[in-house]
């Protein structure tokens, strides 16, 4: 950000750790300085009120606090004239009021003047600690022992940065979950609110996939390590909050190309209040006044803070330029499998024979489709109850047909209509279904059909309602899938415009066609075929829990969790956000217009130059104050 200068400035740097040792040191040896120049010009007023005859050795006191001080202002200085940023006009015009103060012989302003602005630059520098110290807490959460299970079934602990990719880790209650993997024994409640920003604990039992940095509430857990470190859902996240800390808001690249212009502006008004009035305390006056750290900071410092809410909600955004977009989108294109629905297929409906039980019929279909691994097959086999499971036995799996096999009591069938008619068993007539649907026989008697879907997600109607309310009707369902599938989702959900069967290029020709006509496109997605499309719109939003790194690396926003009303909030955040904004530049371009104004007519007095100095600080603190508000935003529940 703009406001970090590790290069030579007088404000101190915070590097991608909170503070790294030659950060603490740097720290230190400023604060010392300030410190020690504060007592020596203690030491001589008190020596001037003492002895008033005695002015030599007041004086001097005065010119060595000045000294102390002057050699890291010049360097800051010189090195805002090889590298100018807009931090360098601060630095400039302090060395210029500085050197004006020494040369009318007012050693001890001369030596004040850093000091005050040393101050106000570490109040600055709170704003970067508050997004630093969000993405140390965040490392913090995977940073613990790992217990690894070996060969011969016993543990070893270890430090969790050990941990490998296909290594089975053991997690007891009140363990923070070393990496990202996939159950392999054990239930447990788990508290994943700090990835995704889920206040609803996550219910895991086997089979399911798991952040690393979610804390185990309860139960005992084996899992498979399948990501870690940076490949890790958390370590995705700590990278991106790290690149958007880093990114520049467009504001900030807007003041800094005036940046050289605006200190030839400040040094004609300086000149011009000295030949009007020959008051040499207004001149230095205007030079400080004019320093522009809190329209520097403002914008900064609400990037960092939205950034960093945004995160605590589970959505991380990429570059601080896109929260601003968000607040402009004013359309929804938006993919269906898996974005909108589950991505997954379920057991929606069942149509049966008389007198078959429901139960028995699902649970020998499910007993079946846990011996092979086609999709339909692997959604039946989620159903299968341990107690009640089916034993079968020579199971052949017919390409293309389904699934036969011998249990204690017969031959059973699972799969399409015509693995039927090939075994001679009358069905039941086909149900019309939007999905797929297989039918199961045993002992050479039909049982019924099972319908299958991928369904929605419980909360996308309400996500999509609460974007209608907020201004964005324009929505579009974009999908690949089969244009009669896509319009039952647009009908449940009242999206008007549907465009089915679209390949990687389909999406991103009508992504381009919505931005030719002047819309500003949300767009969200999560597979390799929606990575052009994200590219393309105004801003694009992944879903991060089970979408494709592609996606992922294509998106400007990312869902951690899969909760699709976290896009209206992440929109009312940025729209917050701009209304912070606004009110820091206000702060900042008013507050510096006043100061100066007040300063070039003489109205801050003899001590012109150290009112302006305190001046400034109030409009750094009112800026972080301004901004602090942002970080009650709370949709988290």
């Amino acid at each position: 950000m703009s406001h970090q200068c590790s290069h030579g400035h007088i404000h101190p740097n915070f590097s991608q750790t909170l503070l790294t040792p030659e950060e603490q040191r740097r720290m230190t040896v400023q604060l010392s300085l300030a410190m020690t120049t504060i007592g020596l010009i203690l030491l001589s007023l008190l020596w001037r009120s003492l002895a008033p005859q005695q002015t030599a050795i007041s004086d001097l006191l005065a010119g060595v606090a000045w000294l102390i001080v002057a050699i890291p202002v010049f360097r800051a200085g010189l090195h805002s004239l090889r590298h100018p940023d807009l931090h360098g006009v601060t630095d400039l015009l302090i060395v210029l009021a500085m050197l004006g103060a020494w040369a009318l012989g007012d050693l001890i302003t001369a030596a004040l003047l850093p000091v005050l602005m040393i101050f106000g630059h570490m109040l600055e520098e709170r704003s970067v600690m508050g997004t630093r110290q969000a993405i140390a807490g965040l490392t913090q959460l995977t940073r613990s022992k790992a217990r690894r299970v070996r060969a011969d079934d016993s543990l070893e602990e270890i430090d969790s940065r050990a941990v490998r990719k296909g290594d089975i880790v053991e997690i007891r209650a009140g363990d923070n979950v070393p990496a990202d993997g996939k159950i392999i024994s054990g239930y447990a409640s788990l508290d994943v609110a700090s990835i995704t920003g889920e206040s609803v604990p996550q219910e895991a039992g086997p089979g399911t996939l798991i952040f690393g940095g979610a804390i185990n509430l309860n139960g005992l857990l084996r899992m498979e390590v399948t990501h870690t470190g940076e490949q890790s859902t958390l370590g995705k996240v700590i990278a991106l909050m790290k690149d958007a800390e880093q990114a520049k808001p467009p504001i900030t690249r807007l003041l800094e190309r005036y940046a050289s212009q605006y200190l030839i502006l400040v040094l004609l008004i300086a000149a011009s209040t000295w030949f009007l009035t020959y008051d040499s305390q207004a001149m230095l006056a205007v030079l400080v006044a004019a320093c522009p750290c809190a329209l520097v900071l403002s914008a900064p410092a609400t990037a960092m803070a939205g950034i960093a809410v945004a995160a605590r909600h589970g959505v991380l955004i990429r570059n601080a330029a896109f929260l601003e977009e968000l607040a402009d989108v004013d359309a929804l294109i938006i993919d269906k499998t898996g974005t909108l629905t589950q991505g997954r297929l379920r057991l929606v409906d069942s149509v049966l024979a008389p007198q078959c039980k429901y139960d028995q019929v699902l649970q020998l279909a499910a007993s079946l489709g846990a011996t092979s691994s086609h999709p339909v097959s692997h959604a039946l086999a989620e159903y299968v109850d341990a107690q009640n499971k089916v034993s079968v036995q020579d199971v052949e799996e017919k390409q293309g047909l389904g699934i036969v096999a011998r249990t204690d009591s017969g031959i059973a069938l699972l799969g399409r209509a015509d693995l039927f008619a090939e075994y001679a068993i009358t069905t039941l007539p086909q149900p019309d279904h939007q999905g797929p649907i297989v039918g199961v026989a045993h002992q050479g008697q039909f049982l019924g059909w099972l319908l299958l879907a991928d369904t929605l997600r419980p909360e996308s109607p309400e996500a999509l309602q609460e974007l209608r309310q907020m201004g964005i009707d324009k929505q579009l369902l974009l999908t690949g899938d089969r244009l009669a599938a896509a319009n039952s989702v647009a009908q449940s959900l009242g999206i008007q415009e549907v465009v089915a069967q679209a390949l990687p290029a389909t999406k991103l020709q009508v992504v381009q066609k919505a931005v030719n006509e002047g819309w500003r496109p949300l767009v969200v997605g999560d597979g390799i075929n929606d990575a052009l499309a994200l590219k393309a719109g105004a801003v694009g939003m992944a879903m991060g829990a089970n979408g494709a790194d592609i996606a992922l690396v294509s998106a400007d926003v990312v869902l951690t969790g899969s909760d699709l009303r976290r896009i209206a909030s992440a929109i009312r955040l940025s729209r917050k956000c701009r209304q912070t904004l606004m009110v820091n530049v206000f702060i900042g371009l008013g507050w510096t217009i006043l100061i100066v104004a007040a300063a070039a007519l003489g109205w801050l007095g003899g001590a012109g130059a150290l009112v302006a100095a305190l001046l400034h600080n109030l409009s750094t603190l009112m800026v972080l104050g301004n901004t602090g508000r942002l970080l009650q935003f709370d949709e988290t529940h």
